[in-house]
């Protein structure tokens, strides 16, 4: 991806400063000082920015699993703060920065230090190419006194603190990283999106999974099973409620936040209590699969028997089947309830495998849920 050209800024290097992806936090650092550039910040202290990366990756980790490298230390600390807060994965970023400004607890400011220890200095390291092997092992702030030496870099350190250093962003970087902020912005994100495919090869969907869960829009799904419980009596997979046009909610089996699709053969009706209580867990195989193969079939019969189901299918399927092949195996006329399990076991098992494999949590409803 080609950067915006500049008559005065080093863009030939700047374009280089992601090279050497082996971790994550260069990516991170460097989003962090872009977004502060633009809200108008040219002084930034270390722990600002890290607050930044740790709530970025909060998403990545607590909600979608990601894998951010072996003993990552910016995962690690997301996983420390969903120990000690009552933070959900979903939590909105400035809750996450406010809980993150006032937290005082030991080992979430020793991640801190190590995450300040190399990617301030190293994220530069391209325009320095005169500095060589052992002139990087120094302390932080030997090392930052020397790069301090070095001209015409994006940013320079003010009085060294610990978490409290400052770095100052220098004008004519600053401005060019303002003025072409969406564009550098889509360039960070691709080469995230390469770092965490790499990182997690079986995982779909990456490209959803840089940001905050958005809100989905299941309505058509929704009104497809209010015309079916019209018709013929349904009962929701996980409670065997019954259901009516007035209750439906519709649950991802695997649970979004490892798939990022809304496919139709993923999803069922169920009631918003049980949705809640399912949460972006995985329900336990042996004991709900059996059902879900009973009830997508039920809509499979009435959908080859009713014209106007039939109908709000092919509505649906326009948005929520985009995989023409899985269409046609799941949903083409004459299969018989057995044929029918089994291709659609052949969709949703190995989907069901790998977001199991990434530490989603086996479910099954309690009873004070079934009310």
């Amino acid at each position: 991806m080609q950067l915006p050209y500049s008559d005065v800024l080093d863009i030939a290097h700047f374009s280089r400063l992601f090279d050497n992806k082996s971790e994550c936090y260069k990516l991170f650092w460097f989003q962090a000082i872009a977004r502060k550039i633009k809200e108008g910040h040219k002084i930034v202290t270390f722990e600002a920015l890290i607050d930044e990366m740790i709530a970025d990756a909060w998403y990545m980790v607590s909600e979608y699993r990601l894998n951010l490298g072996p003993n990552d230390a910016l995962e690690r600390v997301v996983h420390r703060l969903s120990e000690i807060s009552n933070m959900k994965s979903c939590e909105k970023k400035e809750v996450i920065l406010e809980y993150l400004d006032v937290c005082d607890d030991k080992e979430v400011i020793v991640m801190k230090r190590t995450l300040s220890q190399n990617v301030p200095y190293r994220l530069q390291a391209p325009f320095m190419e005169s500095m060589k092997g052992k002139e990087w092992n120094r302390s932080g702030e030997k090392l930052a006194a020397r790069i301090n030496q070095e001209k015409r870099l994006m940013y320079y350190f003010l009085q060294f603190r610990g978490l409290n250093t400052q770095i100052q962003i220098q004008k004519e970087w600053a401005d060019y990283i303002e003025r072409n902020y969406e564009i550098i912005q889509g360039w960070v994100e691709l080469n995230l999106i390469q770092y965490l495919q790499r990182r997690n090869p079986s995982v779909p969907g990456i490209v959803d999974k840089l940001f905050p869960p958005k809100e989905r829009n299941l309505e058509k799904v929704k009104k497809y099973w209010k015309m079916i419980v019209t018709i013929k009596p349904v009962y929701e997979i996980y409670g065997k409620k019954p259901l009516d046009a007035k209750n439906i909610s519709i649950d991802h089996f695997v649970p979004w936040s490892y798939v990022a699709h809304d496919e139709l053969w993923n999803l069922t009706p169920t009631t918003r209590s049980i949705n809640s209580s399912k949460s972006n867990s995985l329900p336990d195989w042996n004991t709900y699969f059996p059902m879900l193969c009973k009830i997508e079939y039920l809509s499979y019969e009435l959908m080859w028997e009713y014209p106007e189901i039939y109908t709000a299918f092919e509505k649906c399927a326009k948005e929520h089947l985009n995989n023409q092949e899985i269409k046609h195996k799941l949903y083409q006329k004459g299969l018989s309830e057995a044929e029918f399990s089994g291709r659609l076991e052949d969709v949703v098992f190995p989907v069901y495998q790998s977001a199991k494999s990434m530490g989603f949590s086996n479910w099954r409803l309690r009873m004070e849920d079934h009310v």
